[in-house]
């Protein structure tokens, strides 16, 4: 991929994520449709997948699990808002688990910088879970979407910074 269109990808990412944080109930809409349709595509590939698995065992275990994440998918794409409370209520309990494995980490063995970043991380893990679930479920109705909103702000920077390496890259 030439540096061009990296820098156009990045730059439409930086300007989508804008658009996303401004309206922050519409993007946890389209969140959580994504999610859904994620949901049901992996589901759809897993029992396909599955069918060329090693063992009986392995077979049943895969139909099953991809079964079970079609469900999912199809619930959250039929009840939109039901999804979009339980994506959000799952987003709050992993940035509190995250913080805890940082911080178990933290304690049980780096030193130094990397000790203070991972406590650093871990709060910041924690602080952001705790705001999900304390205000929930108002919280569900902007979270998904600012979440969004912000990957797709710091994917676009990371392009954009690719872009400019590589053209200094191509150039020297």
């Amino acid at each position: 991929m030439n540096w061009i269109l990296m820098l156009i990808i990045g730059i439409l990412s930086v300007a989508l994520g804008g658009l996303a944080l401004a309206n922050p109930f519409g993007a946890s809409v389209t969140a959580t449709f994504i999610a859904g349709w994620s949901f049901v595509f992996l589901g759809a590939v897993q029992v396909i997948a599955s069918f060329s698995a090693p063992s009986t065992g392995a077979k049943v275990f895969g139909v099953i699990f991809g079964l079970i994440a079609l469900a999912i998918g199809i619930n959250i794409l039929q009840e939109p808002l039901k999804g979009m409370l339980t994506l959000t209520f799952v987003a709050g309990i992993m940035f509190l688990a995250s913080g805890i494995t940082k911080a178990w980490f933290g304690f049980s063995g780096a030193e130094g910088t990397p000790r203070l970043a991972l406590f650093l991380s871990a709060l910041v893990s924690m602080a952001l879970g705790a705001m999900v679930l304390s205000n929930f479920p108002q919280s569900a109705a902007v979270i998904l979407g600012v979440l969004l909103a912000v990957e797709l702000i710091s994917n676009g920077i990371s392009a954009i910074a690719l872009a400019v390496m590589t053209k200094d890259i191509d150039q020297a």
